[in-house]
């Protein structure tokens, strides 16, 4: 009995999609130009760079750049500061689009339920730029609307000014962060929540299930391989903040607070003009959210049985 080659197996299956592998083509190539080719700029993690002598007469540090950089304590205040605004938006920022989606799925009215996603998605497509302006408007404490109703509150004194207040810049960041992409993250969760099948829920009626039930036991568990993929990924970004957020919202009042590492890299790499060390952290950030997230991978597959690879 004459057995095919994995050899000429392959060949055949790359021949039948071969219009396919052309239109994917492009993709993999813009990829390639700009992920990975780059990546070759990384060995300047290890030299004392400068743009006149390249990356091959550069001098050669070795390790010199990570010494200095875990010796420095501005770099560890960004660490801290980086991870403390990252474990914030994970625990108050993922379960978010989670909560919005099983709402907007039991809403009744169609009509209705569309006009509260398209006002949900729409802050996601607004710059950084603009919503920080807003935010300068808004909590201005003499003519912002939302200062003034919480001077009215007696939540905060008439003369604090929350954009130039470091406690409540941790606050403030959460909070824009969710409101801005709540509704784009929980395009996701729709979507697998409308892959659930009708009839389960018809039987949990008939069965006498009340609608806090119905997600509980249904809808849930069917999300559960969505949220531990989304929570794997969101691990893995524990060590990389918002650099578009963090910069635009830091002042001369809150820039410790907002000193996170890609603020960090991009004063001391860009502006300062020391690119090895400025890419030595960038590359201490790649490393670490390596690890996170192959750590989370490892746990969940060992918990729940759900993981990437």
């Amino acid at each position: 009995m004459n057995r095919v080659s994995p050899k000429s197996s392959l060949s055949k299956r790359l021949w039948l999609q071969r219009y396919l592998m052309l239109l994917t083509l492009p993709a993999v190539l813009w990829m390639m130009m700009f992920n990975y080719v780059p990546m070759y700029g990384v060995i300047i993690a290890f030299q004392e760079y400068t743009p006149f002598q390249g990356f091959i007469h550069s001098p050669w540090l070795g390790l010199g750049n990570f010494r200095e950089l875990f010796a420095d304590p501005t770099f560890r205040q960004s660490l801290t500061n980086t991870f403390t605004i990252s474990v914030a938006k994970l625990a108050f920022g993922f379960p978010a689009p989670i909560i919005l989606s099983l709402l907007l799925n039991e809403l009744v009215f169609k009509r209705f339920k569309r006009i509260v996603q398209s006002l949900t998605y729409l802050p996601y497509f607004v710059s950084w730029v603009l919503v920080v302006g807003f935010m300068y408007t808004l909590l201005d404490p003499e003519t912002g609307v939302i200062s003034k109703l919480l001077v009215k509150l007696h939540l905060i004194g008439s003369d604090v000014m929350l954009m130039g207040s470091a406690h409540s810049f941790l606050t403030l960041v959460v909070v824009t962060e969710i409101w801005k992409n709540v509704g784009w993250n929980s395009i996701i969760y729709l979507a697998a929540i409308a892959g659930i099948d009708p009839q389960l829920y018809e039987a949990a009626v008939v069965d006498g299930a009340n609608r806090f039930q119905r997600v509980w036991h249904i809808t849930l568990p069917a999300l559960k391989p969505t949220i531990i993929i989304l929570l794997i990924l969101s691990i893995g970004g524990l060590v990389n903040s918002n650099f578009d957020q963090m910069f635009l919202m830091q002042n001369s009042m809150t820039q410790d607070a907002a000193n996170v590492l890609a603020v960090y890299s991009y004063k001391t790499g860009l502006v300062s003009g020391r690119f090895s060390y400025g890419t030595a952290i960038g590359l201490f950030q790649s490393l670490v959210a390596f690890v996170l997230m192959y750590v989370a991978n490892y746990s969940s597959r060992k918990l729940t049985k759900e993981s990437l690879f």
